[in-house]
């Protein structure tokens, strides 16, 4: 598939992911006697990746996430080459998502920015006033499982057609962990799109939800390739002789 295509299905689908997932968040998170609570987002998020990796994950690998797309080089399944254009694909989609959630979030009188507009952040900005160590552990710790996931259910041994519910289920997991602590990103594109519209602090402590989730991906990488690694012929006839 040409790197046009694959970039053109990221931005889709990276777009579906944050307005799918941060609009629960602005829109029906917290709406009068009906919202769905941390529970809803979460679940939302989740249902953005299950539904997106059916879609286009024919087409792109479904990577919605420059960390994901960082982890997968690490673990020698995706193109260093290639990197530049999903992450560009990703925060462009992130930002149209973002963009689009304002126009219909500020429709509605009342509305401010001030609420943080589902971005991610540590210390005071953080859900539950979680110190910026708290947070930064939070996010690595997270974006390796997530990874782990991700690597193990798109593995050619484990079975196949399952891959998007574990990742989708994974991802709600995720965010059932982590909101409270930093309002979950695991993605920096997903932190990047909203955070420039907020501006100030969000786009200040915009660097720990880029950081955090690439070194957690980029270990993921590493440790499921030395984890999962096929034993070569002589281990393997050794293995037998035992």
């Amino acid at each position: 598939m040409p790197l046009s295509k694959r970039a053109i299905a990221e931005f889709i689908g990276t777009f579906w992911l944050v307005f799918g997932g941060c609009g629960s968040a602005v829109l029906a998170a917290a709406f009068p006697g009906l919202g769905i609570g941390f529970l809803g987002v979460a679940f939302a998020f989740g249902l953005t990746v299950l539904t997106m990796a059916y879609a286009i994950g024919h087409i792109s690998g479904c990577h919605l996430n420059p960390a994901v797309s960082v982890g997968l080089m690490v673990g020698k399944r995706f193109p260093a080459a290639d990197l530049w254009a999903y992450v560009v694909a990703q925060v462009a989609g992130a930002i149209a998502a973002a963009g689009v959630l304002y126009v219909i979030a500020s429709g509605k009188a009342g509305f401010d920015l001030a609420g943080g507009f589902a971005s991610n952040g540590y210390a005071e900005h953080s859900p539950g006033g979680y110190s910026l160590l708290a947070c930064l552990v939070t996010e690595v710790v997270l974006t390796f499982m997530f990874l782990m996931i991700i690597l193990g259910a798109t593995d050619r041994r484990a079975p196949q057609g399952f891959a998007p519910i574990a990742i989708g289920l994974g991802l709600t997991l995720c965010h059932l962990i982590g909101i409270p602590v930093t309002n979950l990103s695991v993605n920096p594109a997903r932190s990047t799109g909203p955070a420039l519209f907020v501006g100030g602090w969000a786009v200040q402590q915009l660097w720990l939800f880029w950081l955090a989730p690439i070194v957690g991906a980029a270990i993921a990488g590493m440790v499921y390739s030395a984890v999962a690694a096929e034993p070569q012929p002589e281990q393997r006839a050794a293995a037998a002789a035992r």
